[in-house]
C-alpha cells in the first residue's frame, strides 16, 4: 500500500471513529425525563439518580401540589444539576381525542385558545426561575398534543423555549430538524432489560434516546418499577464511557451548537 493511501486510510479511520463518539464525544446521548411532578419522583428517583451521579429532567405542573407543597425540594433538586423543565400550569390534554375520558372540562385542550395555554407556558417559566434562577427552559407537550385548534401553540414561543418534547418513539439523530418536538419513548411497564435494550441501539445508531417516565414505582396509571428503572440507571452509569447522560436543555444546547459549527 502506498503511503498516499495508507494516509487516506487512517484518516477515514479516524473521521469514523469521530462520527463514533459525536454526543459529546461519547457514543450516544441518554436523557431521562420525567413527567407531572411527582412525589416519587423526589422520594425515589432523585435519591436513586443522586447516588450515581446522573441527572434526569423533570417536566413540573406547576399548579400541582406534588409541585407547590415541595418548592424547596425541588429547588434542592435544580441546584444539584437536574433540569427544571416547564409541562404548563395545569396540563391541559385534548378531550376531543380517543381515550380522553379523564380530561376535564376547564382543562380541556379542545376549548383553549392559544393566548390561554400561551399564558400558562409563559408563568410557569416564570415559576421555575423564582426557583432556579434560569431564563433558559425546554417544554413537553402534555399528552403529546401540540396544537389549539389545529394551529401549533409552541410556534410563537420558541424564542423563550430552548427546544420540546414530543412523544414520538424514536431514536434522535445528531441533525433533527425540529427541535421544538423531539421524540421520545414512553415508558410503561418494561422490564429493565427492556430499558437497557433502548440505550444498546441507541449506542449501536450513534443517536440519542429520551425517556419518558411518570410513575417510578407507583403514583401513576403509566409506571414502570423501582427494580427495571435501577436496572437502567447502574447500566448508564457502568458503560458512562460511552454514555453520554445529560438533561434535555444539554442536549438541544449541543445539538444546536455543533448543528452551527457545521455551517
Amino acid at each position: 500500500m502506498t503511503f498516499k493511501r495508507t494516509l487516506t486510510f487512517l484518516l477515514c479511520l479516524v473521521s469514523a471513529s469521530v462520527f463514533a463518539q459525536d454526543w459529546n464525544k461519547k457514543k450516544c446521548a441518554v436523557v431521562l425525563t420525567y413527567d407531572d411532578a411527582l412525589n416519587v419522583h423526589l422520594d425515589k428517583v432523585i435519591p436513586a439518580l443522586d447516588s450515581l451521579k446522573l441527572k434526569g429532567t423533570f417536566y413540573l405542573t406547576a399548579a400541582s401540589q406534588e409541585f407547590t407543597k415541595r418548592l424547596p425540594e425541588w429547588k434542592k433538586a435544580a441546584a444539584n444539576k437536574h433540569e427544571l423543565a416547564n409541562h404548563t400550569l395545569f396540563h391541559p390534554c385534548d378531550g376531543s381525542q380517543p381515550g380522553r375520558s379523564f380530561v376535564t372540562a376547564d382543562y380541556d385542550l379542545a376549548t383553549y385558545s392559544v393566548r390561554r395555554i400561551t399564558d400558562e407556558i409563559k408563568m410557569t417559566n416564570a415559576a421555575l426561575e423564582a426557583l432556579d434562577g434560569k431564563k433558559e427552559r425546554t417544554f413537553a407537550y402534555p399528552c403529546g398534543d401540540t396544537q389549539v385548534a389545529g394551529v401549533s401553540y409552541v410556534e410563537g414561543l420558541k424564542g423563550e423555549l430552548v427546544a420540546a418534547r414530543g412523544v414520538q418513539g424514536v431514536y434522535v439523530p445528531k441533525n433533527t430538524a425540529d427541535l421544538y418536538n423531539v421524540g421520545s419513548f414512553m415508558i410503561n411497564g418494561q422490564t429493565g432489560d427492556e430499558l437497557i435494550a433502548l440505550v444498546k441501539k441507541a449506542m449501536e445508531t450513534n443517536r440519542m434516546v429520551v425517556f419518558l417516565f411518570h410513575g417510578v414505582g407507583g403514583e401513576h396509571s403509566l409506571n414502570v418499577s423501582l427494580e427495571a428503572h435501577r436496572q437502567l440507571i447502574q447500566f448508564l452509569k457502568k458503560n458512562e464511557k460511552d454514555i453520554w447522560n445529560t438533561t434535555f436543555i444539554e442536549a438541544a444546547k449541543h445539538m444546536k451548537a455543533t448543528a452551527s459549527a457545521k455551517k
